[in-house]
Parts: structure tokens; C-alpha cells; sequence
């Protein structure tokens, strides 16, 4: 264990939270962390001799956020990593979600991270050091998944806010990474953290096919090892100079590549046309 030794970690209660949670106290670290349901955290978790603070927070309330955040720094004596890994996943096609489905999946995977930056960083900016992971997905870098695109706009999100946010507090010391994790072995798929659309459209097949792919196939057999992301998480908080980007497991690799090859491909073949729509200055 090296300095940043407190950590506050969203959406704790289960999934890739929880395993972090619980590898942190394992490793002497002092955690705060987060749910909407504190009886399930606090049973999951089990006291850690004042080192562990579960905190109930809705994400979608600033002072919430902000009341979390000073009790905090207030009871754990600081804050150096802060995590922002809650989140949901919202299937359904664009024309089939509801305006109040769509916002509600943005309120927490990109209004929820905004809020606990915005009350994190004075603390951060005057200390002068820190750490920020923000958890999005494979599907935060590639959007070619039916049926998962409000859920991919919240992730990209995350990320283009990421950018613009590390290279703001890069002053002040402090380093963020957004992390694109593939398919891990979570409750990500259950019914409980994902939204199904309420009115689905027959005409949509592909997004049943997805739906019933990731219900029936992909829930359960994820490749990925939670334990092992955790862990990689805490290592890359220590790391001289970490990642920006940071993806997790082979598919996640895997689709990435594919992407950033497609998009070469297509610059490529768009570049002379593409460069040629400046003004001709006389």
C-alpha cells in the first residue's frame, strides 16, 4: 500500500464494486463507499475496525453527494481515489424507450459522476493530489451493440467527459482514468441492474435476439474475473504514470481494435475529399 490509502466507491453494493471494496479493506486501505441499498452493503461487507464507512447516496441528489463526500473526508481523516463505478444498463432501441427511460439512464451513469466530481474535487484541488477512475464500458468506446444505445451514450459520455476532466486537473496532480471494462462475471446482466424497455416494438428483432443473447447466453458465462479487475485497478492507482484509458479483458481489446480499425479504414478512403473543405484563400 502506497499514499492514496482513503478511496470512496460508488455503487458498492454488489458487482465489480463490492469485489474492489473488499480487496481494498483486505489490503489495509480506508474505504467509503456508496449504495442506494445501505443494508445490503453492510451485509455484504462486514465491519473493518473504523477503516470501512458504507454510506447510503442517491447519485441524483447533489447534496446527497455533497453530505457523503464531507462525512468522508470527516470520518476517514481525507480522500485520495474516488471511484465512480455505479451504474445501470438500459436496453432497449432508440425509438422504443421512453424520454423519461432514456434520461433516467443519463441522471445516473453521467449526471451521478458529475455530481460527485464537482463535490470531490475542492478537496482534491487543495490537497494537491488524487485519483479518479471512472468506470464505463467497451460499450463507452463502441456502439455497434443493438438495442444498447442510450446505454452507450451514457458511456460515451463518461468518456469524452473524462478527457476533458483529466486534462483540467492535471495542474492540480490529479490523475483520471476512465476504465472500459468487456464482459465481466457480474450481476451487470440481472434483472436488478438492467432496465428493459417498457414498451418493446416488434419491428426491432435484432434488439430481441440481443436481449434474449444477453438474458440467456452471456449472464453467468462472462470470460471476465472481477477479482482480477480489482486488483488492476488498485495497481494502476499507483502507477508512475497511468493510463487515460484503461480496457479490461480480451474482448474488450478485441473490440477496440476492431473499432479503431474501421475508423482508419474509413478515413483513409474519405481523406482526400475529406481535407479538401477548407476555404482557398485567394
Amino acid at each position: 500500500m502506497n499514499s492514496k490509502n482513503i478511496w470512496f466507491v460508488t455503487g458498492a453494493s454488489k458487482g465489480l464494486g463490492l469485489t474492489l471494496v473488499q480487496q481494498l479493506l483486505a489490503h489495509g486501505y480506508s474505504v467509503a463507499a456508496t449504495s442506494r441499498n445501505l443494508e445490503e452493503l453492510k451485509q455484504a461487507v462486514p465491519p473493518s475496525a473504523g477503516r470501512f464507512l458504507p454510506l447510503h447516496m442517491d447519485l441524483g441528489n447533489e447534496e446527497s453527494v455533497q453530505q457523503a463526500i464531507a462525512i468522508t473526508i470527516s470520518t476517514l481523516g481525507g480522500l485520495d481515489v474516488v471511484v465512480n463505478n455505479a451504474g445501470y444498463g438500459q436496453l432497449g432501441a432508440i425509438e422504443e424507450l421512453s424520454d423519461q427511460e432514456s434520461r433516467k439512464n443519463f441522471d445516473v451513469n453521467v449526471f451521478g459522476v458529475l455530481n460527485v466530481l464537482r463535490s470531490a474535487m475542492p478537496h482534491l484541488r487543495q490537497q494537491g493530489t488524487g485519483y479518479v477512475f471512472n468506470i464505463s464500458s467497451i460499450g463507452g468506446f463502441t456502439g455497434n451493440f443493438p438495442g444498447w444505445g442510450v446505454y452507450c451514450a451514457t458511456k460515451f459520455a463518461v468518456d469524452g467527459l473524462t478527457e476533458s476532466f483529466a486534462a483540467e486537473v492535471k495542474p492540480f496532480g490529479i490523475h483520471a482514468t476512465v476504465v472500459h471494462p468487456g464482459y465481466f462475471r457480474t450481476e451487470f446482466l440481472s434483472a436488478g441492474s438492467m432496465g428493459k424497455p417498457q414498451h418493446p416494438l416488434d419491428a426491432y428483432q435484432a434488439v430481441r435476439d440481443s436481449q434474449a443473447q444477453h438474458e440467456q447466453q452471456i449472464n453467468g458465462n462472462q470470460p471476465g474475473d472481477p477479482e482480477k479487475a480489482a486488483a488492476l485497478l488498485i495497481e494502476v492507482s499507483e502507477a508512475e504514470n497511468p493510463p487515460l484509458h484503461l480496457f479490461l479483458g480480451e474482448d474488450a481489446y478485441q473490440l477496440a481494435e476492431q473499432k479503431i480499425a474501421a475508423v482508419q479504414r474509413e478515413l483513409q478512403q474519405w481523406q482526400e475529399k475529406a481535407t479538401a473543405t477548407n476555404f482557398v484563400e485567394a
